[in-house]
């Protein structure tokens, strides 16, 4: 098969397309023809192994352990394990793999769900690892409720989007953080408000949000207080800063105990990949409360472009590779 591949770790130069053997599964794995794979950060930082401790959680020390990089998919079934027993072969599934970058690839059948059926195999390639975080920020950690006032920063990106979809969805009153060329993309998927960053700042207006979610930004969590209510949620989903070992991530780590002595909850998480959210995600798409957003698509053989324009920050929405 066609396949994406590193030996190092590296720029989206150490990419290069090799022929390999169809993966062999296990007895929980189910083995998909890939249709379409999506492009984010988390395969960036898992190309270049960085920040270090991505290499510490089992993914390689000096060489990825998986030469195939890529998570997000779509794509039919061809074979099960043994102890599968939710899909058979010919099923249209989307989810999270292993080595999608390729013609075929394994994934674990609790990581998987039957495909939207009013999505391509393009757009339901970009759902699941977006998607999944999207949901549990808005509906587990910020506990959205109808009414509220939700401002979503990053609010154009990849999980951006489908947080301000989903907040809508759950009854908030969304207010976008975007830059000028994204205005009217946000505003397309709902967004009551948008602030553009490049000329308002969103913490010095008197406006006070019930929720936040950050997603790409990088502001002090000072700051980020100063534009909550009293008793109001902040959660932290992104917001890097290409350091070498925390990445940008020590506000996740200081926040929990920042929490300890406000009203305010400042909240961060790991997205938990799971087959029951798969399916919630599945349910509001084909409701038609949240649709994917594709900024580009690349085919397999430029995998390494795709990823360089994730790289850059400006990508509207997702980006996907066709298979």
């Amino acid at each position: 098969m066609q396949a994406i591949v590193q030996d190092t770790y590296g720029s989206a130069d150490v990419l290069r397309p090799a022929d390999l053997d169809r993966p062999q599964i296990a007895d929980d794995e189910v083995l998909v023809q890939v249709h379409a794979a999506g492009v984010d950060r988390g395969v960036l930082h898992l190309t270049t192994g960085l920040p270090y401790p991505v290499r510490l959680a089992g993914y390689g020390l000096r060489a990825p352990k998986n030469p195939v990089p890529g998570m997000d998919l779509a794509g039919v079934v061809v074979a099960v394990g043994t102890g599968v027993t939710r899909f058979q072969p010919g099923d249209e599934v989307f989810g999270i793999g292993r080595g999608t970058f390729a013609e075929y690839a394994r994934a674990l059948e609790s990581k998987l769900a039957p495909k939207p059926a009013n999505l391509t195999f393009e757009q339901a390639g970009v759902v699941a690892i977006s998607g999944l975080t999207a949901v549990q920020a808005v509906r587990d950690q910020a506990k959205v409720q109808p009414g509220q006032r939700v401002l979503v920063i990053g609010a154009s990106g990849g999980v951006g989007t489908y947080a301000v979809q989903l907040a809508k969805a759950y009854g908030a009153r969304v207010t976008a953080v975007c830059s000028t060329t994204k205005t009217d993309l946000v505003r397309s998927i709902g967004a009551d408000e948008v602030i553009d960053y490049t000329r308002d700042d969103f913490a010095d207006s008197d406006d006070r949000y019930d929720v936040i979610i950050d997603i790409g930004g990088n502001s002090p969590l000072s700051r980020l207080r100063r534009a909550l209510t009293p008793k109001g949620t902040l959660v932290m989903v992104g917001g890097e800063t290409g350091g070498r070992w925390v990445g940008g991530y020590d506000r996740q780590l200081r926040a929990p105990l920042v929490s300890l002595f406000v009203s305010q909850k400042l909240r961060t998480f790991i997205c938990s990949e799971n087959h029951e959210d798969l399916l919630v995600l599945k349910e509001l798409i084909e409701a038609g409360k949240a649709t994917p957003v594709i900024d580009r698509t690349y085919p397999l053989s430029e995998a390494p472009k795709a990823i360089r324009y994730v790289e850059e920050g400006h990508a509207r929405g997702k980006v996907v590779i066709t298979v």
